[in-house]
């Protein structure tokens, strides 16, 4: 005689089934936010490739969607619900999930209380075996119900994984590869004010990946073209391991090279967790920074003086070595290097009259202003492993043409924009 203890009505099954339905797409709401946030975050340290990212809320900060990533977990979920049929396979496929999940996290929080609330390790040890003891036991039940759809999330998991991997790694490999072959600052010295081209009225933005040097595809265009803009700035957008940077923070700008050169760096920073505005009107941003960054060099007379290891002065002087080991240690991944730059300066309001080369650069400014993106493509070796050049050449190079184009991720007008 069989006996089942859960009571079954047909009067209320429709209303319940209906319930239960709106319940679950209540549910799965956090899920898929949460999925979105972690996401655009993922994004911004570069460990995911760039998707699109829409805000939807004027008041609500960080309330977002991604079309890619809702497209994508609506295919998983059709794919999951068709392919197994089985409310009790679906059953076991979450219930893995969860368990791991609930050890991961506390994993997680043991090393938050090591390194953030510098407690003890042995509470932070305690904790983790407390707790990871219990959540163990529950990973060790579903693991027998790995072959009865618990292999589901591991799948899933490893593949999601194995894309992160090869995308920070790819975009790893690119970085130092611009590192190594940046221009030399004593090639651009040589070349005098002018950079051995015509300056033409305007200002040139280049965006690169270094914090520090001047870019090779700045190279390319000393080598192949006959005339630049007269206002040159390279222009590097990073992502640092804060959640938030406050607005007068945000660009870091300095001279690049003596001052008849009229070259400038700017430094755009952002937090994990800041969301680069479509409207954020960042080319006026920047001009009005570089100005108030000129006219506060002008009114302090910014001269370092030099002291030599035996304590004699050297001299004062316009310009000093810059290197960028010794910047935030979020800029890193840039071997020692030193070029020429002033210090950087803040940028913050002033009242006083507009010196010559302020105007210069805003009469250059109200002659165009123009955007130059380099591209450069990764390629593994002859010499690498058959997984290294099917993760680089294949994964890596289908993700890289896939993802969003840089110039739409920064927001450059396409009517400006030169891609090399």
């Amino acid at each position: 005689m069989s006996f089942n203890s859960i009571f079954h009505a047909e009067a209320v099954f429709w209303p319940v089934f209906i319930v239960a339905t709106f319940a679950a797409v209540v549910g799965s709401q956090a899920v898929i936010s949460a999925t979105f946030s972690i996401i655009s975050q993922c994004c911004a340290l570069n460990c995911f490739p760039f998707v699109k990212i829409i805000h939807t809320s004027s008041k609500i900060y960080g309330q977002i969607y991604i079309p890619e990533v809702n497209w994508i977990l609506m295919c998983l979920c059709l794919a999951v619900t068709i392919g197994l049929r089985d409310t009790n396979m679906m059953g076991h496929a979450y219930g893995l999930a969860v368990t791991t999940v609930m050890f991961v996290t506390t994993c997680l929080m043991a090393l938050v209380m090591i390194i953030v609330w510098k407690q003890r390790i042995a509470i932070a040890v305690a904790f983790l075996v407390i707790f990871g003891s219990m959540e163990l036991l529950y990973i060790s039940a579903s693991v027998y119900k790995i072959p009865e759809g618990g292999w589901i999330p591991l799948a899933l998991s490893f593949i999601f994984m194995a894309i992160m991997y090869i995308w920070n790694y790819g975009t790893t490999k690119k970085h130092e590869f611009d590192v190594e072959n940046k221009v030399s600052m004593n090639r651009i010295v040589c070349l005098g004010p002018s950079l051995g081209m015509v300056r033409v009225p305007g200002i040139g933005l280049i965006y690169t990946n270094l914090v520090s040097g001047v870019p090779a595809v700045f190279g390319h265009f000393v080598t192949n073209l006959p005339a630049f803009h007269q206002v040159l700035v390279f222009v590097c957008v990073k992502s640092i391991q804060v959640p938030y940077i406050s607005e007068k923070d945000r660009l870091m700008i300095s001279r690049v090279g003596p001052k008849e050169y009229c070259m400038f760096r700017c430094i755009v920073r952002y937090g994990y967790k800041d969301l680069q505005q479509e409207n954020y009107d960042f080319e006026n941003r920047l001009v009005s920074g570089i100005v108030q960054f000129v006219e506060a060099e002008e009114d302090t007379t910014l001269k370092t003086t030099f002291i030599s290891s035996c304590g004699r002065e050297v001299g004062n002087m316009d310009i000093e070595k810059f290197d960028a080991q010794n910047q935030d240690p979020s800029f890193t991944n840039s071997k020692s290097s030193d070029i020429l730059e002033t210090k950087i300066w803040k940028g913050h309001g002033g009242g006083a009259p507009l010196k010559d080369e302020s105007l210069h650069i805003l009469r250059a400014k109200e002659s165009g202003v123009a955007f130059i993106l380099g591209h450069s493509y990764a390629k593994a070796k002859k010499s690498s492993s058959i997984v290294k050049k099917f993760a680089i050449n294949v994964v890596y190079s289908f993700l890289s043409k896939n993802c969003r184009e840089p110039d739409v991720v920064l927001n450059v007008p396409h009517t400006s924009l030169l891609e090399v």
